[in-house]
């Protein structure tokens, strides 16, 4: 291709325009957003203590996944941005705030007990569980369940029926008051047994995202299903626990 004289004049004198827009659009162009930082603070979320399929068939893989990683995640961060600027707060554990609400700042109290107790029970909950549970106990829980409830049956099905009756989010627990007694109690939200003064020793998570994808609306198959991957042991050796 020959090039003559003027052609050769006009490409020299457009270059320093077209450079200009070039310029202009590259700087037009947005930045590519920056990730954003993962929330800090005290309180960290510990690993499950087993695979996410370890409770199957009884909970699904896909529904501890959800219920670790986002569920429990969320209340993690959320807890740590509502006390963040609070340094009197930030050495206390998760437990410590519910179980003394009134010391917390009226203006974060709400989200602290609703954060705090959500990480709280969460991470009682997974221990509570574990492949081929669902035995029974023994030892000094049994003989308290068995007293309370005349068998262990009978604790089951009053267990069931507290977690059936739970209108909308929250808990049916198993409960030790202070003169060592058992109890079946329920929570809303995540309202949890420390903020009342009583010990957890068992709970079932009956928001819907803890059971939803595998039974949908039936509650009761989910509560039934509960009872097969229970860690007695661990249950059995909160019971004997001061605090």
């Amino acid at each position: 291709m020959i090039i003559n004289r003027r052609t050769a004049l006009k490409a020299v004198a457009l270059a320093p325009t077209a450079a200009v827009l070039a310029s202009q659009n590259l700087r037009a162009q947005p930045a590519p957003a920056a990730a954003a930082p993962a929330p800090t603070g005290p309180h960290q979320l510990a690993p499950l203590p087993y695979a996410t399929d370890a409770l199957e068939p009884f909970i699904d893989a896909k529904t501890m996944e959800i219920h670790h990683d986002r569920h429990h995640a969320a209340y993690v961060m959320s807890l740590n941005r509502a006390i963040a600027g609070q340094p009197d707060l930030a050495g206390k554990s998760a437990q410590e705030l519910i179980s003394n609400l009134a010391a917390v700042p009226e203006a974060i109290r709400t989200p602290v007990r609703n954060h705090a107790g959500g990480h709280v029970n969460h991470t009682l909950f997974w221990q509570m569980l574990k492949r081929n549970g669902g035995t029974t106990p023994s030892g000094p829980l049994m003989e308290s369940l068995v007293r309370k409830f005349g068998t262990f049956d009978g604790f089951k099905a009053e267990f069931t029926r507290a977690s059936l009756s739970v209108f909308g989010s929250g808990w049916a627990w198993l409960s030790r008051d202070r003169s060592g007694d058992v109890l079946i109690e329920t929570t809303p939200n995540q309202d949890c047994p420390y903020m009342a003064g009583r010990v957890p020793l068992l709970g079932i998570d009956v928001w819907e995202h803890a059971y939803y994808l595998k039974y949908q609306n039936k509650r009761a198959d989910y509560v039934a299903a509960f009872f097969n991957v229970v860690n007695w042991d661990f249950v059995a050796s909160r019971y004997t626990k001061p605090s």
